[in-house]
């Protein structure tokens, strides 16, 4: 029992005697990593699948680590993701345009344990979350009216509507994986540079969805706006629901267009960063 305390009472003098702690600030780039179909780009001539990762785009990280010992340490981080355009859904057909859209705006959080193979070379490997954010879907649409539909309003034939909206879409708190391998160098006492290649893999399921935006006017032949706001926010079509839930079940019999079958998305992704480290 005394050989246990004794023990003890070293370990913890040796990490309070040792005990480092540095903040990390960083910014990179991160592509896709096991993209999946995010959506279809459609053509008189064909139809083509789209993949994607909205892990893919600018990130901005702040880390803080503690260092046990010469070798160990843990790691805490904080970051924001400005997610690249992913195509959802692109359509050219005569009489109708469809430019679909959808980017990620997150903030995610990870705790690593870190270890250092040298004294410039370190690699880290934890869980990842998800705390906040949304994914982005930004769509332009064009309809052109029938005949029938243009003499119904009053409008000349070749008339269209021209609508854009966006809608927000949030998940579930998801847990994934993070691991990375860096370099650092050493500028002073201090303050040291790093490079970093960094893997994300996590995947969000979805949970609801709403719309933030919605305008559609009404464009004569020449491009000339006829009825501005035909529809909007406040006055939605029939065929559009402001708000939808996500659910892992349905009844065959359900008609409620509110709700809709989950899926998951990928935010897995594969990327460099490069930042600076202050040590206290």
């Amino acid at each position: 029992m005394k050989q246990l305390f004794t023990f003890i009472c070293m370990l913890v003098l040796t990490t309070v005697t040792y005990g480092q702690f540095q903040v990390s600030v960083s910014t990179g780039y991160a592509l896709e990593s096991a993209g999946m179909k995010l959506g279809e780009t459609i053509s008189i001539t064909e139809t083509k699948n789209t993949y994607g990762s909205y892990g893919e785009g600018v990130n901005f990280q702040l880390r803080g680590t503690y260092f046990f010992n010469e070798t160990f340490g843990l790691d805490v981080g904080f970051g924001y993701l400005n997610g690249a355009d992913q195509i959802v859904s692109k359509v050219s057909l005569p009489g109708t345009e469809i430019d679909a859209i959808a980017r990620a705006r997150a903030f995610g959080a990870s705790t690593s344990v870190v270890y250092k193979f040298t004294n410039n070379i370190y690699g880290r490997f934890g869980a990842l979350i998800k705390v906040g954010g949304k994914t982005e879907a930004v769509v332009y649409k064009k309809s052109v009216f029938s005949n029938a539909e243009a003499t119904a309003l009053g409008l000349p034939n070749g008339a269209y509507s021209e609508t854009n909206y966006i809608e927000d879409y949030h998940g579930h708190f998801p847990l994934g994986f993070v691991g990375a391998l860096g370099y650092k160098y050493d500028l002073n006492s201090n303050f040291s540079l790093f490079v970093e290649a960094e893997y994300f893999g996590i995947s969000l399921k979805r949970k609801d969805s709403e719309i933030a935006e919605f305008n559609t006017n009404i464009v004569l032949p020449d491009g000339t706006v006829a009825i501005e706001g035909y529809y909007s926010l406040d006055n939605l079509p029939s065929d559009v629901v402001l708000k939808t839930t996500y659910e892992d079940e349905l009844s065959n019999t359900n008609t409620d267009s509110t709700k809709k079958l989950s899926q998951k998305v990928p935010y897995s992704s594969f990327g460099f960063n490069f930042g600076v480290t202050y040590l206290f």
